[in-house]
């Protein structure tokens, strides 16, 4: 008998619903909020209300355009930790309701891992073990996997994230919320080589971004202060100056990481590995030091119900089913 699991992602700003059978995604919907772009930033109240209106009507899509009906599945899986504390509540809040309804069995899930696991979803995939770079606006880690239901962190940021460092560029700039994305935009454009930004020099495979931050603050000062029209006269390099910087940084660990480990299978995951220089520079570390690398779809790279769906089918096959009284934490450790 196949397994069916619906899946539910609400760890922050967009309400995703995905159904999976026997470890294909059939669907994987997914509603934006566009209110916070106006305040520069996520607000987590209007969040969790946004979720509270699209999370029926997203998981009613999902199950439709999968053809799947609710009473088919085998288990309902919904994102436990990490996120925000209210988008959290509406997801699985939900999730229970239905299980409940359904009397099927719950499975909650780690965000971070599910992002992980979205290398699973297409083929080819990677073989254990193998170590994932996990870059999103919250997270910079070095995963070591083991197997899907065992992951280690063995490096990680000591402040901000790789996608802050994204972000908070672009505020810097002056480019609307959210920025990462038009800073990969611009930076195609540009010479990454034009503006000399520092590497910070943090031991072991932990990183640092909030030196880099600073470095960008006062270079914009410094030349805005020469010439006010300084950004727009050079954005282009400007941002593939930023990006390179950022790219290097993670990279340089990656393969310090693949040198202290030995292991040759190097995955990308989260928010970040959807851009375009990131992707790029992995493929062509992997042919100069003979790695396989493994980039998930662009689709199943920032937030989405899909690996929450297959991070649950992993569990299922285990046997690691949730309670219905678990509650949702919004840190927990990988």
């Amino acid at each position: 008998m196949s397994v069916k699991i619906l899946a539910i992602e609400s760890s922050c700003d967009d309400t995703g619903a995905a159904v999976l059978e026997d470890g294909k995604v059939l669907s994987n919907h997914i509603a934006n909020q566009k209110i916070h772009e106006q305040y520069g930033g996520v607000i987590p109240e209007l969040a969790s209300r946004a979720h509270q209106e699209n999370i029926v009507p997203v998981v009613d899509i999902a199950l439709r355009t999968a053809g799947v009906k609710p009473e088919e599945l085998s288990a309902i899986a919904f994102t436990q930790s990490p996120g925000l504390i209210g988008s959290l509540l509406v997801g699985s809040c939900f999730a229970k309701s239905m299980a409940m309804a359904l009397n099927k069995p719950l499975i909650g899930v780690h965000h971070m891992q599910a992002h992980v696991l979205a290398n699973f979803i297409d083929d080819p995939k990677p073989d254990f073990p193998f170590l994932c770079l996990t870059v999103s606006g919250g997270h910079t880690q070095i995963v070591l996997c083991e197997s899907p239901l065992s992951m280690r962190v063995i490096g990680e940021t000591l402040d901000d994230a790789a996608g802050e460092a994204f972000d908070k560029s672009a505020k810097l700039l002056g480019l609307p919320y959210p920025g990462g994305p038009l800073i990969d935009k611009y930076a195609q454009t540009g010479d990454p080589g034009r503006f000399k930004f520092p590497e910070p020099r943090i031991p072991e495979l932990n990183f640092s971004f909030s030196g880099l931050k600073t470095a960008i603050l006062y270079f914009l000062q410094e030349n805005q202060q020469q010439d006010p029209a300084f950004i727009e006269k050079n954005l282009p390099d400007i941002c593939a100056s930023i990006q390179q910087r950022i790219i290097s940084i993670l990279l340089n660990k990656v393969l310090k990481a693949t040198q202290e480990t030995g292991i040759r299978d190097v995955a990308i995951a989260g928010g970040v590995s959807a851009n375009s220089g990131l992707r790029k520079a992995l493929q062509e570390h992997g042919e100069k030091y003979g790695w396989r690398t493994f980039i998930p779809k662009f689709e199943y790279c920032t937030d989405n119900a899909g690996m929450i769906a297959i991070a649950a089918y992993y569990k299922y096959l285990a046997g690691a089913f949730t309670a219905l009284d678990a509650v949702p934490t919004a840190r927990a450790a990988f």
